[in-house]
């Protein structure tokens, strides 16, 4: 028997045959479909009622095929019809790609929901007139090109980071083009096309060649000149009223240059005529048909003609009537019916002509009833009683171990099979296999029985992931703070030498006789600074209380240097604190486990993403301090979501792989049960055992797991702060897992202190705090942060609105059309109910449940088990959702009276949804702004604008960065770090902390000193025709004036290289003085000054240059050098070109480091 004749279909004999596949049951639909798809060579068109049917039945053929046919995508929008905003780049990128490729598709599957397939779309002539295809070696003008791509709809920026951007600097061309994996970057010789290679979006640099690449159109609708003017002709003679086109309207603020949000609901004006899905059909394409698509059609005009007499009271944005976006049902069968066509049925039908009912059976009733003498008879009945081959289904590794133990007293021998197809092929009686299907069925003609795990427990167990696949790129958190690159105009910063200023821009300036950029500060009374780029070292952002509000520090007084000295003071006594405590934690001698490598590379194996470069880092770092004499203290900081699970998972293997116990503390119920689920499926191949001790367990189970682990039996124990309670007694306890230790009260956090000085203890959080932090916390906690996002994921649009009713009606709907589920956060549990119900009149269709903490605990599971498991699409539901639930499929939340609600649990809340690769929405709501505070005012404003990914970081410059350091530091530390800013006052203690490590003594010289001052009068900047971006220029001469050696100013040598082209000589200026500056920090030298005569050098009270050398160059070289006090050696040279002024320079300062005290 093989799998390619389990179901035979009738032919289509004519090109507008219908035919009707009747009684496929349970999940024989998507088999079937997928044995047609094997049988047919030539492309299937399945339409289907929705876009959640289309989700599931994509994951179902995806099983079934195991990847052997194609399955298309071409996706909704995902936005209501005349929304005021657009679809994603991303979604536009991959309907555009399926638009170019389908014409052509000789085989191969395309779901599309019937609402997808109602809407009008750009003619096919578009695409092939706006595909250009570009190759290495092609003779091609940059500036033809760049036309082309901006006649494309293609948007010049600064640094390319989205689908549909393009950035031209001298010969380099990096575009991001639709339907494309990764950016590429295009180099230039002369008009010809020298090299293309892909590039990572975060670091900016570049991968691997290749050889040609296809630039499709950036949006589904022409943008050029002649497109605006066809849209300014066909929208006037639309809408005839005055209003419509005054200031404001969407007529007067369309451009080639600007397309207002939302504009896709205007694509006909676009055009000449539209067309529609059925035009891009391949010529030899089927039709399937599955669920009754003609109601679903109906329906969707109901909803439709409803929004549109709705919204048509905007006169500044009139709307097209439905008839020109969308096909009316009667124009949609007609065209379908002009293709051969199956449809596809679920129930039997009456045969005759046309009509086929295959031989398939649902499944007799085998669910397990626990209120029975014995459990199982049902199945074992049905396993009696069937005359043929048994596949068991389960949706994970932990579930099917589980199964297996389930099924243990029925004696029964359960083989293992990779797949569906494997176990037809073979010749096993039962089997068990992982698939994603939910519906059992019966193969009557084959004797083949599929039974479901949802089938046999009554409820779907787990809910598999959308796409979560991790990037692989670097994203660097090292500047995360005090990168410049999104220093904006007015905002403070921090001058080493000259205290708190305001940022005013770059300006050029002549000084010494060459023209260098400068960074211009204005202080107290409007007195301004200016600082030379290559000094960019001496400044950093303020970070503090108060920053609209800071007082500016005023040029000509000591007062800014009386603020740095009395905090350097401090500085000292905390670093000797710290270092007493450093002492105390190297002294203690823990537990120093062994690393298998054959198990732990079997159990990494099992992690079915890419590690993203912080994730590795992260458990590479937990890997080497578990392996080390000295306990673990190592705190795990990451943004929502971002999988510092994994890191815990990787520890706890290492520790029960050492046969030593594993305790997490979690704050929550809900999240204790959902980590026991996630550790009980990634351990269930190993002879590990995972408990979770929680108020959903009754007294008699919590008394007999306490008595198990005492009894060493249970490895791994998860629970809420009752794991820290005297009577939970460890066998061995190694490891201690913390989830967001701040949650916890005092009490427990004082039983965690006691427990340090004996076990490893790994702190997992969410919380922001800046990578700086590690700089004091060397002596306390190690520290690791994870700020890589997973690819594919799209930031949470979020939206600060004024409560309507029509608001959270569009919220809902938009997301339950997607396929999606709903947090309506109402954090009253007096009102809770009302609001559920206000809901439920509000969208008919939402099927709405009600979570929060004061519920019986059974009832609780019970609600958030139907939402994990999407039997419920809208959860109302106080903050007890706020930690650590992972749901993928929730992309919506909607936070009533947000103004409530602090900043840290605002993004806490949001980053419960935005979890798989759909663009996920936040809607903070409020009363009128009147009503609000000012603070709350602020927060809202505050959340609004951190719409990126890993904004969690950047919350921190908010209001949790003094936080963080106070609770880390001492409340007494606050003060000192606002006075001269958070950065200054951790470089100066990690200065301290580094300093006292290696035995030295520091002076307050020291901590207040500034860097070398090199000054060679020669121009050294990076030219606005180099990199025209303010930003990204300011942030490039922060890292070029921070680098701490060669080896980094080598590697942003490359970088620049390979981002913006070859160098320009001022540039390369810059970078010498930059290595002379290192050269000089490393010697001792306070200032080099060098014009065409010569010049002079201070050297610092404890310069590191040998004086005898010194002496010895006075004596040998009298003409040349000369003595002026006791620190500044004078040179006289003819120095006047500039090459040769760089090399005179560079020459000496190495004789220098030859000659260092020993």
């Amino acid at each position: 028997m093989t799998q390619s004749t389990l179901f035979d279909f009738p032919a289509l004999k004519k090109c507008n045959d219908r035919l009707l596949l009747a009684n496929l049951q349970g999940s024989t639909v998507s088999l079937a479909i997928s044995e047609l798809s094997k049988q047919k060579n030539s492309p299937l068109i399945l339409i289907v009622n929705d876009t959640p049917s289309a989700l599931k039945l994509k994951q179902e053929l995806h099983f079934f095929l195991e990847d052997s046919i194609e399955i298309i995508d071409f996706p909704d929008w995902e936005t209501l019809p005349y929304d005021h905003f657009s679809p994603h780049q991303d979604i536009i990128s991959t309907r555009i790609e399926t638009l170019y490729r389908l014409p052509g598709l000789k085989k191969g599957i395309l779901i599309v929901p019937i609402n997808t397939l109602l809407l009008r779309i750009a003619p096919p002539s578009y695409l092939k007139k706006h595909t250009l295809i570009v190759k290495t070696g092609e003779q091609v003008e940059l500036q033809d090109l760049r036309a082309d791509l901006e006649s494309s709809g293609y948007y010049a920026v600064e640094k390319v980071l989205e689908h549909g951007e393009f950035c031209a600097r001298g010969s380099l061309l990096d575009i991001f083009p639709m339907g494309a994996l990764k950016p590429y970057r295009i180099d230039f010789f002369d008009d010809e096309i020298d090299s293309i290679r892909t590039f990572d979006r975060e670091t900016q640099r570049s991968l691997d060649i290749i050889k040609e690449i296809k630039l499709l159109p950036a949006h589904e609708f022409c943008t050029d000149h002649e497109a605006i003017k066809r849209f300014k002709e066909k929208f006037t003679e639309q809408f005839t009223s005055p209003l419509t086109q005054e200031k404001g309207s969407i007529f007067s603020t369309i451009s080639d240059t600007n397309l207002p949000a939302g504009i896709e609901y205007y694509l006909p004006l676009f055009f000449e005529s539209t067309a529609t899905l059925f035009d891009y059909f391949p010529k030899e394409s089927t039709l399937l048909i599955s669920g009754d698509i003609n109601q679903a059609t109906l329906d969707f005009w109901v909803g439709l003609e409803k929004r549109y007499i709705d919204r048509s009271v905007d006169l500044h944005r009139p709307l097209l009537e439905p008839n020109a976006l969308y096909l009316r049902h009667e124009q949609c069968f007609e065209l379908l019916n002009a293709w051969p066509r199956y449809y596809l049925q679920n129930t039997p039908c009456q045969v005759k002509a046309g009509r086929t009912n295959f031989y398939v059976s649902l499944l007799p009733d085998v669910q397990v009833n626990t209120k029975l003498k014995d459990p199982l008879s049902a199945i074992r009945q049905f396993i009696s009683d069937f005359d043929g081959r048994i596949v068991f289904s389960v949706e994970s590794v932990g579930r099917q171990q589980s199964l297996l133990e389930l099924l243990a007293p029925l004696k029964i021998k359960i083989a293992s099979c990779d797949n569906f197809s494997a176990f037809i092929k073979s010749k096993k009686q039962i089997a068990i296999i992982i698939s994603c299907i939910e519906n059992s069925f019966i193969l009557a003609h084959k004797k083949i029985a599929f039974i479901t795990e949802n089938e046999l427990l009554g409820f779907k167990i787990t809910q598999r992931r959308g796409n979560t696949d991790h990037h692989d790129e670097n994203y660097s958190s090292e500047h995360i703070l005090r990168n410049l690159e999104e220093l904006k105009i007015g905002q403070p910063v921090v001058h080493i030498d000259y205290g708190i200023g305001r940022y005013l821009g770059l300006q050029n300036i002549e000084s010494a006789g060459a023209i260098t950029e400068f960074v211009a500060l204005e202080y107290l009374r409007g007195d301004k600074l200016y600082v030379p780029v290559s000094a960019l070292q001496l400044i950093s952002r303020y970070s503090g209380h108060d920053v609209e509000n800071i007082k500016l520090s005023k040029l000509g007084t000591e007062t800014w240097q009386k603020s740095k000295q009395k905090a350097a003071e401090r500085v000292r006594d905390v670093a000797a604190e710290l270092l007493d405590i450093y002492a105390q934690r190297a002294a203690k001698i823990g537990f120093k486990y062994t690393l298998n490598k054959n198990n732990y590379a079997l159990f990494k194996q099992a992690f079915p993403f890419e590690e993203t470069p912080d994730q590795s880092n992260a458990i590479n770092a937990v890997l080497n301090d578990m392996c080390s004499r000295q306990p673990m203290d190592r705190l795990i900081c990451g943004d929502v979501g971002f999988g510092k699970t994994e890191v815990a998972m990787r520890a706890t293997f290492l520790a029960v792989d050492n046969t030593r116990q594993v305790a997490i503390l979690v704050p929550t119920t809900l999240l204790a049960q959902q980590h026991y689920e996630n550790f009980k499926d990634r351990f269930a191949s190993w002879p590990v055992r995972v408990e979770v001790l929680s108020r959903f367990k009754s007294a008699k189970e919590q008394k007999q797991i306490l008595l198990e682990l005492q009894e060493g039996k249970i490895d791994i124990l998860i629970g809420t702060h009752k794991l820290l309670s005297s009577t939970v007694v460890y066998a061995d306890l190694g490891l201690l897992i913390i989830d967001e230790e701040h949650r916890f009260g005092v009490r427990q956090k004082e039983k965690i202190k006691a427990l340090r000085a004996q076990i490893d203890i790994l702190t997992l959080t969410a919380t922001p705090i800046p990578r700086t932090l590690n700089m004091s916390m060397n002596g306390m906690r190690d520290l690791s942060i994870i700020a890589t996002p997973p690819s594919k994921r799209l930031a949470v649009k979020t939206f600060v609105e004024q409560k309507t009713d029509a608001l959270i009606s569009d919220a809902i709907t938009r997301e339950i059309m997607r396929g999606g589920q709903v947090y309506f956060l109402h954090n009253n549990v007096e009102t809770i109910n009302k609001a559920a119900a206000d809901i439920e009149a509000l969208v008919p269709s939402a099927k709405v449940s009600v979570a929060h903490g004061q519920m019986n605990e059974h009832q609780l599971e019970r609600i958030m088990s139907d939402f994990y498991h999407q039997r419920q699409n809208v959860l109302v539901c106080t903050t007890i959702i706020e930690t650590g639930i992972d749901i993928p499929s929730a992309n919506t939340i909607i936070i009533n009276r947000a103004d409530h609600l602090g900043l840290a649990q605002l993004h806490q809340l949001r980053g419960r949804v935005g979890r798989s690769h759909h663009q996920a929405y936040a809607y903070l709501l409020t009363p009128t702004r009147k009503l609000m505070s000012k603070d709350a005012k602020k927060r809202l404003d505050a959340i609004s604008s951190l719409n990126t990914l890993g904004a969690g970081f950047t919350l921190a410059t908010h209001d949790l960065e003094i936080r963080g350091a106070g609770e880390l530091l001492g409340d007494e530390q606050s003060g000192q770090i606002s006075s001269i800013g958070y950065n200054l006052y951790m470089e100066m203690l990690d200065q301290a902390v580094n300093a006292l490590q290696n035995g030295q003594e520091t002076t307050l010289e020291q901590l207040l000193s500034s860097q070398a001052d090199v000054e060679l009068r020669i121009p050294a900047l990076i030219p606005s025709d180099y990199i025209m971006d303010v930003n990204t220029r300011l942030s490039l001469y922060k890292r070029i004036a921070n680098s701490k050696d060669k080896h980094q100013l080598k590697e942003l040598q490359i970088e620049l290289i390979d981002r913006f082209g070859l160098l320009p000589a001022i540039t390369k200026n810059l970078i010498h003085i930059t290595q002379m500056k290192q050269l000089c920090n490393k010697l001792g030298i306070k200032r080099l000054d060098a014009h065409a005569k010569g010049g002079n050098i201070i050297f610092t009270q404890n310069t590191k240059v040998d004086p005898m050398f010194l002496v010895s160059l006075l004596q040998t070289q009298a003409n040349t050098f000369k003595l002026e006090g006791p620190t500044k050696l004078k040179f006289t040279h003819q120095l006047e070109d500039t090459q040769q002024r760089i090399n005179w320079i560079t020459q000496l300062l190495h004789r220098f480091v030859e000659h260092l005290l020993k």
